[in-house]
């Protein structure tokens, strides 16, 4: 699909290779042009190996991170990143920031976006990150916002799977198989060096849901053999000719 595209809405910016490094790759693959905005650089809140380092300065930790995210962009096949610099915990989107997103979303033109989910006690970044996209998906679909511009259609959003997922309420309805990216999802996960510590944690979450994939498309009565899979969960009902 050579015109087709996707956008990844991001807190931080290590959020996207985590949690749908593999649906990014698998896509890119696809011929999708994938942009991903990164609405700060977890420079304060989740990078506390670089802080531990003797020295440390808040402009070294910024560029540090947006190194590892260049770096697993790159290795996922990205298309386009971009770095919004709006800071964290908390993250704080105002007026023009949100404008800016909404000229993001209106010229990507995405046949469906990723987010976080709805609700996060451990970071509430993460689920303010996708109330932005919500609002900003709508606005991106009004006409009387900067008329003359194409509007947008109606894309689904994809919540990508949190941390400690039952805390979350997060409930996935679609399972991806990422078998055949896995290799450049591990990649990337390896260019998060301020965030050594998950590397193994989100490997482990993609077996387990290549175990879910297998499951439930046929299990051992025919499944597809998938050894990594991504979960999410849809926003909008999806409009379908047959099941």
């Amino acid at each position: 699909m050579s015109d087709a595209t996707a956008l990844v809405i991001s807190a931080h910016s290590a959020d996207f290779v985590w949690r749908c490094g593999g649906a990014i790759a698998l896509h890119a693959a696809k011929g999708y042009a994938v942009t991903v905005v990164c609405l700060s650089y977890g420079e304060r809140g989740e990078s506390a190996k670089l802080w531990k380092q003797d020295g440390m300065t808040l402009d070294r930790v910024k560029t540090e991170r947006r190194g590892e995210a260049e770096n697993a962009a790159a290795a996922l096949g990205v298309a386009d990143i971009q770095f919004f610099d709006l800071g964290d915990y908390p993250l704080r989107v105002g007026p023009e920031a949100m404008d800016r997103l909404v000229d993001v979303i209106r010229s990507v033109q995405p046949h469906f976006m990723l987010s976080h989910s709805k609700w996060d006690p451990y970071n509430t970044d993460h689920m303010y990150a996708t109330q932005v996209a919500l609002e900003a998906r709508m606005i991106a679909q009004a006409w009387g916002h900067n008329p003359g511009e194409k509007v947008l259609g109606a894309p689904q959003l994809y919540l990508f799977e949190p941390h400690q997922t039952e805390q979350m309420e997060w409930k996935p309805d679609v399972f991806l198989d990422i078998s055949s990216v896995w290799d450049k999802k591990r990649a990337a996960i390896e260019c998060m060096a301020g965030q050594e510590h998950l590397w193994d944690y989100y490997t482990n979450v993609a077996e387990n849901r290549g175990n879910h994939f297998r499951r439930n498309s046929g299990g051992q009565a025919g499944g597809r053999k998938a050894t990594h899979a991504e979960g999410f969960q849809s926003v909008f009902p999806r409009t379908v000719d047959e099941l």
